[in-house]
């Protein structure tokens, strides 16, 4: 099947919805979808045995990449089923605890299970996020309790980049006693990842956020104390220390381990040229259209992502105006079959016309500047051709 032209010609800005898999880990993983085909539960004989020595390899390189044990490490489908493990499994796991607390900005894969349990019975407090998109761990203590089973609070927001102060949320729910969960898959690529020195209990982590392939995640769940407790939320052969049945996908699984090592490895490097990368185009945006404003934190920020709203621009008209030289996004990629404001910029502005006309840019570490370059020259054309239309005539 041929690639549409549209697709290898147009500039891919988009990489907080998804990235495409760096060459490497496709040569990595390219063996396990030919020869190397085995099932990793039949170790008994080498076409099994061989595929399990690579799932075990993986699970090393995505435990030292976020800084655990092997063991703790359990691959999943996605990240949104390990977001749906770790919550569903800890509020099953412990029912004596019925309280759980979130921010309202978090993604639908942490937003539905809680929601699901809300309607089972338990509390759930939705914690407000101040205008930049960040919780205060000093809101979060306010709301702790005896029965309060889980905080989930994302690492990095996929839609306005901002990060959340992490290590302050640990201490806090270490000092406390209350298991700490976050959803990394944004922070992999980019950031600086260490459950243990950020007394991170739980954690879901996405291979496809980060240069891997899609349909494979993991959940870290510590092993020491406090240790979770979770029971599964599916049932079948007991693979993964019976949390998460089903034949191991071996291909995709050392595809993550592939892409979080080259992360780990050269994170830094990516997040300085990229911010680099990020900052020009800012500037240089909001100093060719006034009225254009960032949001998110201006400083504590994914290095990729840049959120914006243009007064008197409508970011679904500029996305497809210009879709044949660019992709880039409206709202998170998940969300994209509704026409709504997005519940994260909702949360932050209410409903406003600066939380209603939000777009973001996300370029990645194939990026070049000459592709910002003619990303900008593009938006700022077509922004002011789109602002004349709107305005009324004489």
């Amino acid at each position: 099947m041929s690639v549409p032209e549209a697709i290898t010609s147009a500039i891919y800005l988009d990489h907080n919805a998804t990235t495409p898999i760096d060459p490497r880990v496709f040569a990595a993983m390219e063996p396990y979808l030919k020869a190397l085909f085995g099932n990793p539960s039949s170790v008994e004989h080498e076409h099994g045995n061989s595929a399990a020595l690579a799932v075990d390899r993986a699970r090393e390189q995505v435990a030292q990449a976020i800084g655990c044990r092997p063991q703790e490490i359990i691959f999943t489908g996605s990240c949104t089923e390990a977001n749906n493990l770790a919550i569903l499994g800890i509020a099953r796991g412990a029912p004596e605890k019925r309280h759980i607390v979130t921010t309202r900005i978090e993604h639908p894969a942490v937003l539905e299970p809680v929601r699901a349990l809300e309607c089972e019975g338990w509390c759930i407090t939705y914690l407000d996020v101040d205008n930049n998109g960040r919780v205060s761990a000093d809101a979060i203590a306010d709301t702790l309790r005896e029965d309060t089973a889980l905080v989930s609070v994302m690492a990095a927001n996929n839609e306005v980049g901002t990060l959340q102060p992490l290590a302050a949320i640990g201490a806090l729910c270490a000092a406390r006693g209350v298991l700490f969960h976050s959803d990394l898959a944004q922070l992999t690529a980019y950031g600086d990842v260490n459950v243990e020195r950020d007394n991170i209990h739980l954690a879901s982590l996405s291979a496809h956020k980060a240069y891997g392939p899609k349909g494979v995640g993991a959940l870290y769940i510590r092993s020491r104390r406090p240790r979770p407790r979770l029971v599964p939320i599916m049932y079948g052969g007991g693979h993964e220390r019976g949390l998460r049945p089903g034949t191991l996908n071996t291909a995709a699984i050392v595809g993550m381990g592939e892409a979080l090592q080259l992360a780990h490895v050269q994170a830094q490097e990516d997040a300085i040229r990229l911010r680099a990368l990020c900052n020009v185009f800012r500037d240089e945006l909001i100093a060719a259209l006034p009225g254009a404003l960032l949001n998110g934190d201006p400083t504590e920020r994914l290095a990729n992502n840049l959120s914006f709203s243009i007064d008197g621009v409508e970011p679904l008209a500029l996305i497809r105006a210009l879709r044949g030289q660019l992709s880039f996004s409206a709202s998170s990629a998940c969300t994209t079959d509704k026409i709504e404001t997005s519940h994260v910029l909702l949360a932050m502005f209410g409903d406003t016309s600066r939380a209603r006309t939000a777009f973001r840019i996300a370029p990645g570490r194939f990026t070049t500047t000459a592709d910002m370059e003619k990303a900008l020259d593009a938006i700022v054309r077509e922004a002011h051709r789109l602002r004349e239309m709107a305005r009324p005539a004489a």
